[in-house]
């Protein structure tokens, strides 16, 4: 089978296609043929030497997120599976065979999560990292709620920082679906377009003016601030987040964009009790992740999780043969989601 693979760190043109024997499921595990794999910034800085690889990898397969078919199961998985339309999450680094740039894969049964009928391939391929992400962000306040549902946020008001990217995207999707107000920033009206199409009730151009301007803008539809951000970058907008919040707010943050380094406003999160919230899908409690999972499906099978341009989420297509073109487009900040047709 043909299989996309890196021995050594480096640009993307350490990325080999080469072809490997078809893996066979052990006990727990199945075999999944990818049809379409996503690819996220997670696997551009593995391949970079930014994050390290699963260990003890000598031929490193890179993909986190893809959709495809069940084609075979091992031992004490139920044989009905085969043929289960999936799609897959966290695959490079739990999959005995490495990521969804293959195309035949191997991963722990529950890794590979029944696709709700009607839902495409692309729609499977782009959840996985983003949407995860997206729904540990928005149930990370104190008083949760810690797995989403419709009206499960009825009442509140989320902030998602960068409306526009793959976490943005299905943060807005996935907030609106469970009952809340949804404020976006962009930074262009081609993508405030975007986050409209996601389903955005309210759009502010943070570029059009100053952080009190853009704070002001949110005041304005939010005048009793907002309850979760769900930030991309906290070493930018660390100020804007603590005045447009309320008390006892949450700041999610899962990015490092804009740098390293962030500089809270102390004075400012202590008096309104602002939670500051780290979020990083490898190391989140595995409770969490289940949660995760479960409600992700769910949003899947009542429409909720879309792609497309009409969607808000134009799509980037490259062949398997063209994966380091793919990490290319995704390190160089493609707007929308990059898929592999495997």
């Amino acid at each position: 089978m043909r299989a996309i693979v890196h021995t050594s760190t480096g640009g993307p043109d350490v990325l080999e296609l080469t072809d490997r024997p078809e893996p066979q499921p052990g006990a727990g595990e199945v075999a999944v043929r990818v049809r379409v794999a996503g690819v996220n910034p997670t696997d551009w800085k593995t391949r970079a030497g930014i994050t390290p690889p699963p260990s003890g990898a000598e031929e490193h397969v890179p993909g986190q997120d893809g959709a495809g078919d069940v084609v075979a199961v091992g031992e004490g998985v139920d044989p009905a599976r085969v043929g289960e339309r999936v799609w897959l999450w966290l695959t490079a680094r739990v999959g005995a065979v490495g990521g969804t740039a293959q195309e035949v894969v191997v991963v722990p049964a529950a890794h590979a999560v029944a696709l709700a009928e009607g839902a495409s391939y692309d729609v499977g391929a782009a959840l996985g990292v983003p949407a995860l992400t997206a729904h540990r962000c928005l149930t990370a306040a104190e008083d949760g709620p810690s797995r989403l549902a419709p009206g499960a946020l009825e009442g509140r008001t989320v902030l998602v920082a960068g409306g526009a990217g793959a976490v943005g995207h299905a943060a807005i999707e996935l907030a609106r679906w469970a009952g809340a107000t949804v404020v976006t920033t962009v930074s262009s009206e081609d993508k405030a377009a975007l986050a409209r199409a996601a389903g955005a009730h309210h759009v502010v151009d943070y570029t059009a003016g100053t952080v009190d301007d853009t704070a002001a803008a949110i005041r304005e539809v939010a005048p009793d601030g907002v309850h979760v951000v769900v930030e991309v970058s906290p070493a930018v907008n660390a100020p804007l987040d603590v005045e447009v919040c309320a008390n006892g707010a949450t700041v999610a943050y899962y990015a490092t964009n804009g740098g390293e380094d962030a500089t809270i406003p102390v004075r400012g999160s202590m008096s309104k009790n602002i939670r500051w919230q780290g979020v990083l899908l490898y190391t989140i409690p595995d409770r969490a992740k289940a949660d995760a999972v479960a409600a992700v499906g769910a949003a899947v099978a009542d429409g909720a999780l879309r792609v497309g341009e009409e969607a808000g989420l134009p799509l980037h297509r490259f062949g398997l043969e063209q994966t380091a073109d793919a990490h290319r487009a995704v390190e160089d900040g493609a707007v929308g989601k990059v898929v592999i047709d495997v």
